[in-house]
């Protein structure tokens, strides 16, 4: 019996940015003996034109899920079954099932081998749906299916799944609604002690927890002397203890969901941690003083943003010359409570903009309030152009010190090189792809 996994792009194009999918050995640690199993990602290869497996499994999430459902079609046989899972297959289940034969909901810890072992006796359900109460498991880092794959050189770590903190626009709580789950100590441990890539990313949507939880990884990581890059809440900016050890343990950049400078707006997504930071400058000057990069994100298009609020958003991202930065307009991803707010308002353009024919990536998908949905549309993109022209990266390269270290300075190009390539990639591009 033969399964093949794979990790679905949103269109038909290679990605300079992609980084190691974890699915892949995540999945293979679950997959009962005597399988074969085969790996593609779409992101950084051209996939077969024809099959040959009696399972086809997707990975995917809401951007990528038209081009899922146009490779199911593709690969579908009398012979065989596809599979998909991922974000959006877990909060729209009936929808994926139109395309796919089988759906699995939530992780795959409780569902892939179930799924397997259904499919051998001929008992195959359309739905698998998780408890979400599975462990986290050990991940094998060097798994056989990274090799001879070229992705970034960043080693990727996940030490929890869930977020402590509602807002309104993200998608994590639509999949995992109850409390964080974390990865044992020692589990993580021994990851980390393999891992030898010189940069490691923790993609938790926030490694910030607790304080005891936190200080406790960062005195696990802190003797191994790596060099690593978090998301974390803004709630750390002023908690000086935190930022030492931070600094100590090796952290040396973290990526901050700023997403607006106006009040109104963080009240309306729910932003709770930001809603306690009265004073952004301030902010970012006691991050900047413990020796760390910022990678900030931004949202444009909530209700109290106009035309020229938000330019002083960028500017604020420009006055203090982070790293990187994300200029995205809102999307309501489906699930949401921004989704629904929106949906009964009757202020979406397209109710499944994700399969709309014309959507293009950076296109708005719903009416704002204070400018038009072009408005919008153009100021993202004029606003990512700019951050990453060639002047601006070196701009910025030269007035924050920080950034002019060795150990920084060939990551802040790096990063900014790829982004650049990524932003002009993706913009404007229709979603699917052949």
């Amino acid at each position: 019996m033969k399964v093949t996994i794979i990790r679905v792009n949103m269109f038909e194009k290679n990605s300079s940015d992609a980084m190691k999918p974890l699915i892949f050995p995540i999945l293979d640690s679950l997959t009962p003996e005597g399988i074969e199993l085969e790996f593609f990602d779409d992101r950084i290869e051209k996939l077969p034109e024809e099959i040959a497996s009696d399972i086809i499994v997707f990975s995917a999430e809401t951007f990528s899920i038209k081009r899922t459902y146009m490779l199911s079609q593709k690969y579908k046989k009398d012979s065989n079954i596809t599979v998909v899972g991922g974000f959006h297959s877990t909060v729209l289940p009936e929808e994926s099932e139109l395309y796919c034969d089988c759906v699995l909901v939530g992780d795959a810890e409780d569902t892939w081998s179930k799924m397997i072992e259904d499919y051998q006796k001929g008992k195959l359900k359309k739905r698998y749906t998780s408890k979400f109460s599975r462990e986290l498991g050990y991940i094998d880092h060097y798994h056989k299916s990274f090799e001879g794959r070229k992705y970034q050189p960043v080693g990727i770590v996940q030490f929890s799944r869930g977020c402590k903190f509602d807002c309104d626009f993200c998608s994590i709580k639509s999949m995992y609604r109850e409390n964080v789950r974390q990865k044992n100590w020692d589990i993580l441990e021994r990851e980390l002690k393999v891992l030898n890539e010189k940069i490691l990313f923790f993609i938790d949507d926030n490694l910030f927890y607790n304080k005891e939880s936190f200080f406790k990884f960062l005195q696990i990581i802190k003797p191994l002397k790596k060099r690593w890059v978090c998301q974390i809440s803004l709630e750390i900016a002023f908690q000086d203890d935190i930022l030492e050890e931070m600094k100590k343990s090796g952290c040396f950049m973290v990526v901050i969901g700023f997403e607006s400078m106006n009040s109104l707006n963080l009240q309306q997504m729910n932003k709770k941690a930001n809603l306690t930071i009265s004073d952004y400058d301030n902010a970012v000057e006691n991050i900047y003083k413990h020796g760390l990069l910022i990678y900030g994100t931004f949202i444009f298009g909530y209700d109290y943003d106009t035309l020229e609020n938000v330019k002083g958003t960028i500017d604020f991202a420009h006055k203090h010359n982070f790293a990187v930065a994300n200029f995205n307009p809102l999307i309501p991803m489906p699930g949401t409570k921004l989704y629904d707010r929106l949906e009964k308002s009757e202020r979406l353009l397209y109710k499944k903009w994700w399969l709309e024919e014309g959507y293009c990536y950076g296109d708005t998908v719903y009416a704002p309030v204070g400018m038009s949905p072009e408005d919008l549309k153009n100021l993202c993109k004029n606003a990512r152009f700019e951050f990453y022209s060639i002047k601006n990266i070196l701009k910025r390269l030269i007035k924050n010190k920080l950034h002019l270290s060795l150990k920084n300075m060939w990551i802040y190009l790096l990063i900014n090189i790829v982004s650049r390539k990524e932003i002009h990639l993706k913009q404007g591009r229709v979603l699917g792809g052949r």
